[in-house]
C-alpha cells in the first residue's frame, strides 16, 4: 500500500500514545442542564485522549470540520496551520525542524496523532466523515488509508457548497468541497439512507418533493386507541397531509377507498404494492405508516455521493447570523441541513456523535434538530479549541437554539423560533492524571483513576454505577479492585482487605500503593498486586 511520507513525521506517528491523560471538569455556568451532550473546550488532542476512558468504541458517527489549510488569516477561526497554538505544539513535539516545515507538513503533523484517536473512539460498525477541500485531499485521503486501512474506504462526497461560482478565479471557479468518508469496519456498516422507514414507527411521508395525491383501496389495516374514534370515522389531519375523503373504519380495517395529498417518497406503484401486501396501516395519531419488513428495509435508497440539495454556504450564514440576532459571529459555517442529513444517514436514534473541530457548534444544532423532528435521544460531543470560541459562540448557540431565539428582520419584523429543547455540560480539560515526575496529581478522584485504570486493562469502559466501595467491576472472568482514597497509608492490601478480595472466584487484580500480603498467598488466591502509580498502564 502506498504511504506518505513528510517532515516530522517519525515524531508524531505514535505521539497519540505520548499525550497526557487530563481530567474532565465540568463548569457550570456554561453549561445547560444536566446532559450526556458534552461541549469540551480544549485542544482537541489531548480532549480527545481525555475522552478516551469513557467513549472508547462508542462513538457511532464522527463529523469533522478540521483546518483546510488556505492561508486565510481573516477568518475568526483561524485556517493557518501557522496559528500560534499549532506552532507551539509543533515546536514541542517535531522539535527545532518543525520551524523549517512547508504548511502541508505542518497540517499533515497536526492530523495524524488526531485522526489516531478519533480512529480509537468510532465504534466497530461506525463511520467518519470529513470535509475537506484541494489544498489537502489528496494527503487526508493517503493517511487516512494508512490509519483506517484503504479496504474501509467508503467514497467521496461532493457538495454543492454555493448556487454560482466567482468570477475572482482565474482558470476554474469550484462550487463544490469533498467530504471523505470512511468506516471502521466496512463489513459492519449499514447502508447510508435517509430513508428512515425500517419498523412501523416511521413516516411514509418524509421526502421534499412536492405535493402529491395518492389513492388508497379499501381494505387497509388501522390502529386506534380507545377513545380515539367516533362512529367509526375520523379524519386524517397532520400539518403535511390535507384531507380530502372521510375514512371509514370498521372492525380494525378501512370498509372505503381514499385519497391522501402528502409529500410522499414513493409513487402510486408503490402504493399499490404496500396495499396489496399489507404493509400499510393508519395509526391513533392520524399519521400514515408502513410496517417494513427486513427485506423491504434492505430495499432503502442509499445517498449519492452528489450532495445538491443539503444546505448551502448562504444558508449556513443566514443561520448563524439569525440566531446570533443578526450579527456576523462566524465566517465559513457549515449548514446544519449538511450536517443532519449525514448524521440521519449513519445513526440510529441513540448514538453518540462527535465533533473535534467544533467551530460555532453546527454539528451540536443538528442534532438537536434531528431528535426533535423523529423523537430520538442522539447525543453530542463537540471540541472546541478556542476558548472564546467554544464559551462565546459554541456554547451560546446551542443555548439559543435549545431555548428558542428571535431576531428582527431588515423591515423590522420580529420572528421568534421555537426551541428544540435538549441541553448539554460544558467541558474544560484539568491537569494531567500524573504529575510531571509520574505521580498521581493530587486533584485526582477515586472515579477519575478508577475510569482510567479500568480502560487501560479492559479496553472497555467503566459503568460508574456498578462500583462497589473498592470492586470496579469484572471483564473477561478478571475481577479489578482499587485502593485509592488520597491518603497512601490507607491504600494498602492487607488480610483485612484480603477477606473481602478473596470472595471473587477467579483472577483478580488489584491496584493499591502497597501490599502485605507475601506472594505465596496472593498465588494461592489468583491475586495480581499492581503498584500505584508505578505499575499503571499508559495508553
Amino acid at each position: 500500500m502506498p504511504s506518505l511520507n513528510w517532515i516530522g513525521k517519525e515524531k508524531i506517528v505514535n505521539h497519540d500514545k505520548d499525550v497526557p491523560f487530563r481530567l474532565l471538569r465540568k463548569n457550570k455556568k456554561y453549561s445547560l442542564g444536566k446532559s450526556e451532550n458534552l461541549i469540551v473546550e480544549g485542544d482537541n488532542l489531548e480532549a480527545l485522549k481525555a475522552l478516551m476512558p469513557f467513549y472508547y468504541g462508542k462513538i457511532k458517527c464522527i463529523y469533522i470540520d478540521p483546518p483546510y489549510n488556505t492561508g486565510n488569516e481573516k477568518w475568526v477561526y483561524n485556517d493557518r496551520v501557522n496559528a500560534p497554538k499549532i506552532k507551539e505544539w509543533l515546536g514541542r513535539v517535531v522539535g527545532p525542524e518543525g520551524e523549517d516545515l512547508c504548511r502541508h507538513d505542518k497540517w499533515l503533523c497536526m492530523m495524524y496523532p488526531r485522526l489516531k484517536l478519533l480512529y480509537d473512539l468510532l465504534a466497530d460498525d461506525g463511520v467518519i466523515f470529513i470535509s475537506i477541500d484541494d489544498n489537502e485531499f489528496h494527503n487526508l485521503r493517503i493517511i487516512m488509508n494508512e490509519i483506517f486501512g484503504p479496504q474501509n474506504f467508503v467514497g467521496v462526497l461532493k457538495w454543492k457548497k454555493k448556487k454560482q461560482p466567482s468570477f475572482l478565479h482565474g482558470q476554474l471557479s469550484s462550487v463544490t468541497e469533498y467530504i471523505i468518508v470512511f468506516a471502521k469496519d466496512i463489513k459492519r456498516l449499514g447502508k447510508l439512507s435517509l430513508e428512515k422507514i425500517a419498523g412501523d414507527t416511521k413516516p411514509l411521508f418524509n421526502a421534499n418533493n412536492k405535493e402529491a395525491i395518492r389513492f388508497f383501496p379499501k381494505g387497509i389495516r388501522a390502529n386506534f386507541e380507545k377513545g380515539k374514534i367516533s362512529k367509526g370515522r375520523i379524519q386524517i389531519r397532520t400539518s403535511i397531509l390535507r384531507y380530502l375523503d372521510e375514512v371509514v373504519v370498521k372492525n380494525g380495517r378501512t370498509t372505503n377507498s381514499f385519497r391522501l395529498r402528502a409529500r410522499f417518497r414513493d409513487g402510486q406503484e408503490n402504493i399499490n404494492y404496500y396495499s396489496k401486501k399489507d404493509l400499510i396501516f393508519i395509526t391513533s395519531n392520524y399519521t400514515l405508516r408502513r410496517n417494513v419488513s427486513e427485506e423491504e428495509s434492505r430495499k432503502k435508497k442509499t445517498i449519492t455521493d452528489l450532495l445538491l440539495d443539503w444546505g448551502q454556504n448562504q444558508d449556513a450564514f443566514d443561520e448563524l447570523y439569525n440566531i446570533f440576532g443578526r450579527k456576523v459571529v462566524f465566517e465559513n459555517p457549515k449548514p446544519s441541513l449538511l450536517i443532519k442529513n449525514i448524521i440521519k444517514s449513519s445513526t440510529d436514534q441513540n448514538n453518540t456523535i462527535l465533533d473535534s473541530f467544533a467551530g460555532s457548534g453546527t454539528t451540536a444544532h443538528a442534532v438537536l434538530d434531528l431528535n426533535k423532528e423523529d423523537g430520538g435521544n442522539r447525543k453530542f460531543i463537540l471540541v472546541e479549541i478556542e476558548k472564546n470560541i467554544a464559551k462565546n459562540i459554541t456554547a451560546e448557540r446551542i443555548k439559543r437554539v435549545a431555548r428558542g431565539y428571535s431576531y428582527k428582520t431588515s423591515n423590522g419584523k420580529v420572528v421568534k423560533v421555537a426551541g428544540l429543547g435538549g441541553g448539554f455540560e460544558y467541558i474544560e480539560l484539568g491537569k494531567p492524571l500524573f504529575d510531571k515526575d509520574g505521580m498521581i496529581d493530587e486533584e485526582v478522584s477515586f472515579n477519575d483513576l478508577a475510569s482510567y485504570i479500568y480502560f487501560t486493562e479492559t479496553h472497555t469502559n467503566l459503568e460508574k454505577s456498578k462500583i462497589r466501595k473498592n470492586y470496579l467491576g469484572e471483564h473477561n472472568d478478571v475481577h479489578y479492585f482499587l485502593l485509592f482514597d488520597g491518603v497512601p497509608k490507607k491504600n494498602i492490601l492487607n488480610r483485612k482487605l484480603l477477606k473481602e478480595i478473596k470472595k471473587k472466584d477467579g483472577k483478580k487484580v488489584v491496584y493499591a500503593d502497597k501490599c502485605l500480603i507475601d506472594e505465596d498467598v496472593l498465588e494461592k488466591y489468583q491475586i495480581i498486586f499492581k503498584q500505584i502509580p508505578y505499575q499503571v498502564k499508559t495508553y
